[in-house]
């Protein structure tokens, strides 16, 4: 079951067939992330075939690790697949 954990808080779980795995990383379907641990950021990257991310900073116990989630609100076709779905990064824990 995948989970992503960071200083000492569980940001997201699902099982195995719940997520999508796409250029090495996990995405999590929104309904299995505590968006409690979530602040909107404002940064946006651009990918050739997935789209425009958008960016989450992790926030637990006051500590912010910034942009570490990213997801895709609206996808490119191929792509569509993981439209919503979050993913992490900067150290946390994805197992």
């Amino acid at each position: 079951m995948p989970k992503a954990t960071w200083n000492g808080a569980v940001i997201a779980q699902a099982k195995a067939d719940e997520v999508e795995l796409v250029e090495g990383n996990v995405y999590f379907p929104p309904d299995k992330v505590d968006k409690t641990h979530l602040r909107d950021s404002q940064t946006h990257t651009v990918c050739s075939w997935k789209g425009t991310a958008s960016y989450y900073d992790v926030v637990v116990n006051g500590d912010v690790n910034k942009d570490a989630a990213w997801y895709y609100p609206v996808t490119k076709p191929a792509a569509e697949h993981i439209a919503g779905y979050v993913a992490f990064w900067k150290g946390v824990e994805v197992k």
